[in-house]
This record gives structure tokens, C-alpha cells and sequence, in this order.
């Protein structure tokens, strides 16, 4: 089986690289405020901005690896995908290589015009269910990015964390947007409270997604207690209500017999 799924994603691999052709057209945007470009061509992308640049892989419709420009290093998106297959970086850098190439002739030769920056959209939650002291993952979810230069970082009570934090790599949609996914490992607490801080050129100022525990979260088997004392209130409720009208019934019967 791991056999079979490292030929299967090997030979995709290398058809890729092999024929950009078929990949797609080519899309040169200048980026507002800057001299600089972004440019896609199928699952790659590069922009001049900071020499930043990113070839993607996806098989069945999910991104199995980004090779990144600026770390010059292969990602996965799952650790346990490389277990499965091996991809060679150079590879990925001859894919920035090539697009880079395309872009500055197409700059070059075409009267572009001036891109717009989209503001970009932001979810933050936990990966689950909430509960005090239990160590989870609040997800920042950053989408509808354009163009993909953007700056995004945790707040703790107001202060810059920088420890438990992960990303992902820009995941290119087929509108020419991109999408982001931001990771914070924390321990709830009914004191702490968190914002994921997102920089882009769509937005006016730096945009502050709030998360916060919405009141205290009793455990499950504090929740079974609960529930079940309740039930129990009811039904007591309900049986002295039942006797006390039995019991005025049969009074009121006995008064309408005495003569």
C-alpha cells in the first residue's frame, strides 16, 4: 500500500514538473503600494515581494506539500505524508524558477493594470470542545487573501505570543485568492483571553479577532449530575402536585356527601 501511494504520487509529481504547459494560464498582478508582482501558474505561485515564492503539490483534491522560496525547505501538511514519499526540493525551486521567468516576460510585454488588495476574512475556534485546563488549539482561519503578503500573530490579555504557535503555507483557490491557517496550542482559563491580529494591505488598520471562554464549562460527568438532578426535582415536583390533588379531590367528595 505505501508502495502503491508513493508511485501514484510520484508519477502525478512528475507530470506536474514535466508539463506546465497543461497547468493553467499564467496571471501577472502588480501589487498596490509596492513595485512588486504576484504571479500563479497552476499549483504554483511566486511574488517578487520579499522574494517570497511557493510551489504546492495536491493530490485528490488536498495539498499534500508546499516547497517554500524564503526557507528553501519541503513543508507537508502532515508530518505523516512524508512517511509515505519523498519529493526532491529542487524541484520545487525549479517550479518557483520557471513561473519567475513567465512573470517577468509577462510584466514586460503586457499593459497590465493595477490590482486591487482584497480584505481578507477571519474565524477564530478551538479545534474542540472547551474545557478548563484541558489543553487544546485555538484556529485562526484567515481566508479570501489577495494579494498573499500578510502578517498574522496571537494576543494573550493583549500580549504577543510567540511559543505553541504553527502555520500553513498559502493555499491557492481558483479565484486567484488564498487561504491561511493560523495555530495557537493553550490551556483554558476563565482569565485568558486571545485575538489573532491580522496585517494586510485590504485593511485599513490591523484587524483583532476576539476568542474567549463564554462562561465557566463544567466537565461532562458534572453535566450527567446535573441533568439528572434535575429530572429528579421534576419528577418529585410532579408526584407531590399529583398527591396533593388527589388528596383535595377525595376531600371535596367526602364534603359534597355529608348532608
Amino acid at each position: 500500500m505505501v508502495l502503491c501511494m508513493g508511485l501514484v504520487l510520484g508519477l502525478h509529481t512528475l507530470m506536474t514538473l514535466l508539463s506546465p504547459q497543461e497547468a493553467g494560464a499564467i496571471t501577472a498582478l502588480p501589487l498596490p503600494n509596492t513595485a512588486d508582482h504576484m504571479g500563479s501558474y497552476g499549483p504554483a505561485f511566486y511574488q517578487s515581494y520579499c522574494a517570497s515564492g511557493q510551489f504546492t503539490h495536491e493530490f485528490d483534491g488536498d495539498q499534500l506539500f508546499s516547497v517554500e522560496l524564503k526557507n528553501r525547505e519541503v513543508v507537508w501538511r502532515l508530518p505523516e505524508f512524508g512517511d509515505f514519499t519523498h519529493f526532491d526540493l529542487q524541484g520545487g525551486l525549479s517550479s518557483i524558477a520557471m513561473i519567475k521567468v513567465h512573470l517577468d516576460v509577462l510584466v514586460e510585454r503586457s499593459n497590465r493594470t493595477r490590482a486591487t488588495s482584497v480584505p481578507p476574512r477571519v474565524t477564530v475556534l478551538p479545534k474542540s470542545r472547551v474545557e478548563l485546563g484541558e489543553p487544546n488549539i485555538l484556529i485562526c482561519i484567515v481566508d479570501n487573501i489577495f494579494p498573499p503578503v500578510i502578517n498574522v500573530s496571537w494576543l494573550r490579555n493583549g500580549q504577543t505570543i510567540t511559543e505553541g504557535v504553527a502555520q500553513t503555507s498559502f493555499y491557492s483557490q481558483p479565484d486567484h485568492l488564498f487561504r491561511k491557517f493560523h495555530y495557537l496550542t493553550f490551556v483554558p482559563s476563565a482569565e485568558d483571553v486571545y485575538d489573532c491580529k491580522v496585517e494586510h494591505w485590504g485593511l485599513e488598520g490591523p484587524l483583532l479577532k476576539h476568542w474567549e471562554l463564554q462562561g465557566p464549562t463544567p466537565p461532562p460527568d458534572t453535566i450527567d449530575t446535573i441533568v439528572y438532578v434535575v429530572g429528579l426535582a421534576i419528577g418529585l415536583v410532579g408526584f407531590l402536585v399529583g398527591t396533593i390533588l388527589i388528596i383535595t379531590g377525595t376531600v371535596m367528595s367526602r364534603a359534597h356527601r355529608v348532608p
